[in-house]
């Protein structure tokens, strides 16, 4: 299994990509080098993810921000805070539950570090309030899994609309099938979607 543990690893996915696929030299021509994207692994790390769910990227900041503020980014102070207290940070009543089932989750997150990419969805996703796309955002991003997609994101499936040239925006179906084509360096796709997202677009795509 590849790790992606340096800005190398990530042009050595966007070489591969642009010889494989034309449309991807292209996007690269136009975004540049693209960003590592490497996050610490652990509680923070899939909070955020939570935190960013069915949100823009500017609102999902802003509510992290509140609770970076208030210190409410750990575990126990999750448990030990008011639902109020959670509230004014920003979260809703429904990630309010996510963020207090994640914290007595109690998740092995060091045996998460070598599992392979399924195994690390299959355990994540047995809390409440993680489905596969932030299994998958933190496989990506927190454990740099080269081969991983997360073909629910709606901003993957613009950016892919576009890029590719498509009359309508493709189903989560279609981006994993399209997706198959760019393995080993599936990881590598979605940031370079998200990153030709932001040039086509003009806004963040992934926080």
């Amino acid at each position: 299994m590849r790790i992606i543990r340096s800005d190398a690893c990530v042009a050595e996915g966007a070489a591969f990509l642009s010889r494989t696929e034309p449309r991807f030299a292209y996007a690269l021509a136009q975004t540049g080098p693209l960003p590592l994207r490497l996050r610490k692994d652990g509680f923070e790390a899939l909070l955020g993810a939570i935190v960013s769910q069915q949100v823009s990227v500017a609102a999902a900041n802003a509510i992290w921000k509140k609770l970076k503020g208030a210190k409410l980014t750990g575990p126990r102070k999750i448990m030990w805070a008011s639902d109020d207290d959670l509230r004014a940070a920003g979260l809703s009543r429904q990630k309010i539950r996510y963020a207090r089932a994640l914290a007595e989750a109690r998740l092995p997150f060091a045996s998460l570090r070598n599992a392979p990419t399924e195994e690390v969805i299959a355990e994540l996703t047995e809390v409440p309030g993680i489905g596969r796309w932030t299994a998958e955002i933190y496989a990506m991003f927190s454990l740099g899994h080269a081969d991983v997609f997360a073909p629910a994101d709606l901003a993957l499936q613009e950016s892919a609309r576009l890029l590719f040239d498509l009359e309508a925006r493709p189903s989560e179906r279609a981006m994993r099938d399209m997706s198959g084509a760019w393995s080993p360096w599936r990881s590598v796709a979605a940031r370079t979607l998200w990153a030709y997202y932001h040039v086509a677009k003009n806004r963040e795509g992934i926080r």
